[in-house]
């Protein structure tokens, strides 16, 4: 552990700077957010043009129709329209906020609150809590009409919102109700260990992260999800039986098996599996259901499951635990800076003596373009575990010597196209947007690479 001190303790004094410079941290915010604004719209006016294409990539051509295809073009265009547009907004709206002095004027407004409620200064988790609350809300309020038009006007026109009016305002409420109730608890551990622990936080802060991650793994398909849709036990029949099978001759630790009414909101379909090692769910969308054959789902099941065998969500979580570190690594230098708040207009009775969520969210806003680089690296190594899971569904014959799995391949990419088909997804992506924005690798990658895996597995036989 005290290596660990060590270590982090050089890290402050190459920042000590922070401290005490006085140095313009607005306009390096205020440009760093910006020039990722600018590289996001020079990405989708790089992939705009590929939606006025009027046939599919040649590997695509045999299995996507003209009417298909002309209506994922259409879908595509009025996307990347809509998210230019939002993104240049949003990002209007930030750069006024952070112009014009809104984040100091939440915190005094957070204790003005408190004041009249008869708690002072001194109560400075409670004011983080009402101050973050604050700025959440009220951030929040000119971008809502961008999610009314994106859910009723763009996701209609395309025939895939199912969403009431008044459905969207009971998610909405919601949503800000179960962000206080988890996040007010969680904000309050989260600060009050930095108050108990110091300078040497670090570590604490670490153990607290993993066990929140771990907990919300129990509480959101139990408590939060239930909320907003109705997950009921898969009824019995072909996808059950194959589905069952599968996971039992895998030893895929499955607890429960649900269909979920994704129709309720969107007939986009998916399927996901969440729990300890010891106890796992898998949750079906009845839209997938419905858009697919039995066999197909349980192919787009053997990849979720390729998921699992190799273990991906724990690396994953280990790959983001070691980012989180980083962060907290560099925070230090930061939470004792005067001149940082200052820079943002606080007032000097606050800067004076910085509050850790001032000062943490300030720190968050500095490392906007270190965000971006790293989202692009975690891109790629999701994209090399997809590739890992369809690999996995391929070869499932092998592994599990059974006849019946020769096609499993055949049958995952018969699934992918019609996941694209009937959700619209894009076929021509270019491949720095893709880069940048893909978490999965393109349809069409990813049938070539089903068809390299049947073809070397050929080869060994």
């Amino acid at each position: 552990m005290n290596f660990l001190y060590s270590g982090l303790a050089a890290i402050q004094r190459h920042l000590a700077f922070v401290s005490v410079d006085p140095v313009n941290w607005k306009f390096y915010v205020q440009v760093f957010s910006w020039s990722v604004t600018i590289f996001e719209s020079y990405l989708l006016l790089r992939q705009y043009p590929l939606y006025s294409k009027t046939s599919p990539p040649e590997a695509l051509a045999p299995h996507i129709g003209k009417e298909d295809f002309d209506k994922s073009q259409k879908y595509g265009k009025d996307k990347a329209q809509f998210a230019l547009f939002s993104k240049l907004f949003s990002q209007c709206v930030d750069s006024a906020m952070l112009q014009y002095g809104f984040y100091a004027w939440c915190w005094e407004a957070a204790g003005t609150i408190l004041g009249k409620l008869g708690y002072g200064t001194d109560y400075e988790i409670l004011q983080s809590i009402v101050f973050s609350f604050t700025m959440y809300l009220l951030s929040s309020l000119p971008t809502l009409p961008l999610s009314v038009y994106s859910t009723f006007v763009l996701e209609e026109k395309h025939g895939f919102n199912k969403i009431t009016p008044g459905l969207f305002v009971a998610d909405l409420v919601k949503s800000w109700l179960i962000a206080f109730a988890l996040g007010a608890p969680f904000l309050a551990a989260f600060l009050y260990i930095f108050k108990w622990a110091g300078d040497r936080f670090v570590p604490w802060l670490m153990g607290f992260m993993i066990s929140f991650q771990l907990l919300m793994v129990i509480l959101y398909p139990t408590v939060i999800q239930p909320l907003f849709n109705k997950l009921t036990p898969l009824s019995n029949g072909d996808l059950r039986t194959r589905v069952e099978s599968l996971a039992g001759k895998l030893h895929f630790p499955l607890k429960h098996l649900y269909e979920i009414d994704g129709s309720k909101r969107s007939s986009h379909s998916n399927a996901y599996f969440f729990g300890l090692p010891w106890s796992k769910h898998i949750v079906i969308f009845d839209t997938l259901m419905q858009q697919s054959k039995p066999e197909e789902v349980e192919a787009v099941l053997a990849h979720e499951l390729g998921h699992w065998y190799y273990l991906h969500p724990t690396k994953m979580m280990a790959i983001s635990q070691i980012h989180i570190f980083t962060i907290l690594a560099l925070f230090p230098a930061f939470l004792h800076a005067p001149p940082l708040l200052r820079s943002f207009d606080f007032p000097k009775h606050v800067a004076a003596q910085p509050p850790t969520i001032v000062a943490f969210l300030l720190f968050q806003m500095i490392l906007t373009p270190l965000e971006a680089f790293i989202s692009i690296g975690m891109n790629a190594v999701s994209r090399h575990f997809e590739w890992e899971a369809d690999r996995f569904a391929c070869e499932l014959q092998d592994k599990l010597k059974e006849e019946s799995m020769t096609d499993m391949g055949d049958r995952l990419g018969r699934a992918l196209i019609t996941l694209h088909v009937k959700n619209l997804s894009t076929v021509w992506v270019d491949w720095l947007y893709s880069a940048y924005h893909h978490s999965h690798p393109t349809l069409t990658e990813r049938l070539k690479g089903l068809e390299s895996f049947r073809a070397k597995r050929a080869k060994k036989e």
